[in-house]
């Protein structure tokens, strides 16, 4: 018997529809604000990933899955910003559109340790702007952020923001770190050893108890921005003061690919354990041009599906929209006139389904209940004789007949909740 690839998980249709509401959710904010859905592909070539993301980031060392051949070297994507900015360029969107603004749902792949809210395969939904250096935008992308939070009864969650400054901030702010931290090297994990030299930033990010004590005690409160970016980064936090959202200001947020710059934010929750980040983003004002585009700054985040399911209450109420009908038919007649009054609801966009299995009355009785139908047809020889169809509601139990010419108005009448008929 085969079994799932580790790392990877079966969505079943019991928990499709809580998916469903969130895409639903997510499809109509996004239009509010104005963005439009893009479909980059799943494989890109790995260089993509090699030059966005940093040779060094552990994305690029222990996380890609790769696929070769002979000449080529392709990846499924572990992220979907650098698939939406190759996009970007090579569809000359720049010059066709300008200032974009586009979201997107789908699977991404990272080849790591399985665990609580880490997994192989997962889902992304994510928004970038890409056109704009204007601190205003920031503000507008967290925004649209906490307002999907929101549609996702997700409650308890923490924003967390920083600004690492652009190229040359970053050049400053690893003197910093090679300064402040080449005393701790002994203390540190064997990971952020490695880090030191070849991307210290990442140390900042570092899950270790101990490496996070020493990173503490360190004096990095913006201390590396140029006057430009302390300026931009207090536009930002005077953009979402505006807009009433609250926020921390955390100097140790990094984000842990190279193409980040200026600001960067973060929202965590509690329950998620040491895997607590729901959401990250930020802004990455020089990739379009390292990919080959212009020089134009852009702004984005990814939330990650799976880690909301794990704290949004909207599952809570799964089948409250479950609305069928269902069909039961007794003989051979009402099977086949059974066939043509299915076509005429689903014709009227009514939910309905039948018995395929031939089950007894109190079979079928019972699948419908199974199925969570909310009102059962009964079709038998004595019903068509008399041109009529019983209709039963499963809430209350009561049992009335109707002509079977009127049942597509009666059940849009009445709804699929209650058998009562139309004043």
């Amino acid at each position: 018997m085969f079994k799932r690839v580790a790392g990877t998980k079966d969505i079943l249709p019991d928990e499709i529809f809580w998916w469903q509401k969130i895409e639903s959710a997510s499809r109509s904010i996004f239009s509010t604000y104005n963005y439009r859905e893009i479909r980059p592909p799943i494989i890109e070539e790995a260089a993509l990933f090699n030059r966005s993301l940093g040779e060094f980031t552990e994305v690029v060392q222990k996380q890609m899955f790769l696929i070769k051949n002979q000449q080529e070297s392709y990846a499924l994507r572990p992220e979907a910003t650098a698939s939406i900015v190759r996009a970007y360029i090579e569809n000359s969107l720049d010059k066709t559109c300008g200032f974009s603004k586009f979201y997107y749902l789908g699977p991404m792949f990272r080849l790591e340790r399985p665990q609580k809210g880490r997994l192989r395969q997962f889902h992304h939904i994510g928004a970038e702007a890409i056109g704009s250096s204007s601190p205003d935008i920031d503000a507008e992308v967290i925004s649209l952020a906490d307002t999907l939070l929101k549609a996702y009864s997700v409650e308890g969650y923490e924003l967390k923001i920083n600004s690492i400054g652009c190229a040359d901030d970053k050049k400053e702010l690893t003197k910093i770190l090679h300064k402040g931290l080449a005393q701790e090297l002994g203390n540190l994990c064997p990971d952020c050893n490695a880090r030191f030299n070849n991307n210290i930033l990442r140390i900042l990010d570092c899950k270790n108890e101990a490496c996070r004590k020493i990173v503490a005690k360190l004096d990095i409160e913006g201390n590396h921005l140029c006057p430009e970016c302390k300026e931009h980064f207090n536009r930002v936090k005077q953009g979402l003061d505006d807009l009433g959202i609250n926020y921390r200001i955390w100097p140790h947020l990094v984000r842990g690919l190279d193409y980040y710059t200026r600001t960067v934010f973060e929202i965590t929750h509690a329950n998620l354990g040491s895997q607590d980040a729901l959401c990250a983003g930020g802004r990455y004002d020089n990739l379009i041009q390292e990919l080959g585009g212009p020089d134009l700054g852009a702004m984005g985040f990814a939330f990650g599906v799976e880690r909301l399911n794990l704290v949004s209450t909207m599952a809570l109420s799964l089948t409250a929209e479950k609305k069928l009908v269902f069909l039961i038919t007794l003989g051979e007649s009402a099977r086949k006139e059974g066939a043509k009054i299915l076509a005429r609801l689903r014709r009227a966009d009514i939910p309905c389904d039948t018995d395929y299995a031939g089950k007894s009355l109190k079979g079928a009785m019972r699948a419908a209940n199974d199925l969570g139908a909310a009102l059962v047809l009964i079709l038998g020889e004595d019903e068509l004789k008399k041109n009529v169809i019983a209709l039963k509601s499963m809430a209350s139990g009561e049992q009335k007949e109707i002509r079977l010419e009127d049942l597509t108005k009666e059940l849009k009448c009445s709804g699929p909740t209650t058998a009562d008929s139309c004043p």
